[in-house]
């Protein structure tokens, strides 16, 4: 019990760590909390930074998901607290003590989480993502549909409903979905901006 809730507190520390907020504040001297969406995501850092910086940003978010499970795996071996460590990470970066509860959506995350869970899942999402984005040039609707395939392409994986992966891909997908209304509401609204070239 004690090994399992280290491994729940690292992975909510790992989540937490403000890789967007750090990068902005010491590149440009700017609070990503304040600019923007205010997110301290990559797309915000896109926005707001530049693509390089963005790149980085979201590799870091997505190592995050992927070594909080990675740690529950080779410690525990059990894929409840595989899906609970991605799960914290998540939590973390959304709401992380460093800035007040005040973070990302979690899309590099559990993006990060689902790879160290079953690859052919990640990369399934992943590919939605840049499908969408490709097309749309939409940051936030590619996200979304990659987070509304995701426990598809889970049930696909796990071929049951009731495989953990499976159970909380659901549980992500609302998190991510959830995280996104006020774009959703834009979307709608025909008033989300696009990614566009100048963001270099």
């Amino acid at each position: 019990m004690t090994l399992a809730f280290f491994i729940l507190l690292v992975s909510y520390l790992l989540g937490s760590f403000p890789s967007g907020f750090l990068y902005a504040k010491n590149l440009k001297g700017i609070d990503l909390r304040y600019v923007g969406s205010g997110s301290t995501g990559a797309t915000n850092v896109l926005r707001n930074i530049g693509k390089w910086p963005a790149l980085i940003v979201f590799i870091l978010d997505v190592l995050k998901g992927f070594i909080a499970v990675k740690i529950a795996y080779f410690l525990l071996s059990d894929n409840i607290f595989q899906v609970l460590a991605g799960l914290f990470a998540i939590t973390g970066h959304i709401w992380p003590i460093w800035l007040k509860g005040k973070g990302g959506k979690a899309v590099a995350t559990g993006l990060g989480m689902f790879i160290a869970l079953s690859w052919q899942v990640g990369l399934a999402s992943f590919g939605t993502f840049l499908i969408i984005i490709s097309l749309t040039k939409i940051v936030s609707l590619s996200s979304i549909t990659a987070a509304l395939l995701l426990p598809l392409y889970m049930l696909r994986y796990t071929g049951t409903f009731n495989h953990s992966f499976t159970l909380f891909s659901f549980i992500v997908a609302i998190i991510v979905i959830w995280k996104h209304r006020s774009n959703i509401n834009r979307i709608l609204k025909g008033e989300e901006p696009k990614i566009s070239k100048k963001n270099n």
